[in-house]
């Protein structure tokens, strides 16, 4: 059984038991979190479609840890003009361990 969530902007294809990375959550390790933004549900034969969401539907989870991912170099350059810029972004995010999909 896997369900696809939606947190921060972004879409996950989720079962129990696995772990994903989120945009950053204000939540300490360990607590427990419901995703309601549920857009599709599949078992081993039925499939369920949200419109957009499915309807009871609920993904729980726990905060299994905070973090930054790795840094990314962003340069900005302009020819014939000694115009540079370099900086760097580590986007920071928070680790989530799925507990079970609620249909």
């Amino acid at each position: 059984m896997y369900a696809v969530v939606e947190k921060g902007g972004k879409q996950y294809k989720v079962s129990a038991g696995e772990t994903i990375e989120v945009e950053k959550l204000p939540l300490k390790v360990g607590q427990k979190i419901e995703l309601d933004r549920v857009l599709l549900i599949s078992d081993e034969n039925k499939v369920q479609v949200g419109d957009p969401t499915v309807e009871g539907a609920k993904v729980m989870a726990t905060v299994a840890g905070q973090g930054k991912g790795k840094k990314v170099i962003v340069f900005k350059y302009r020819p014939r003009k000694r115009y540079r810029r370099k900086a760097g972004h580590r986007q920071a995010y928070t680790r989530l361990r799925i507990d079970k999909i609620i249909v």
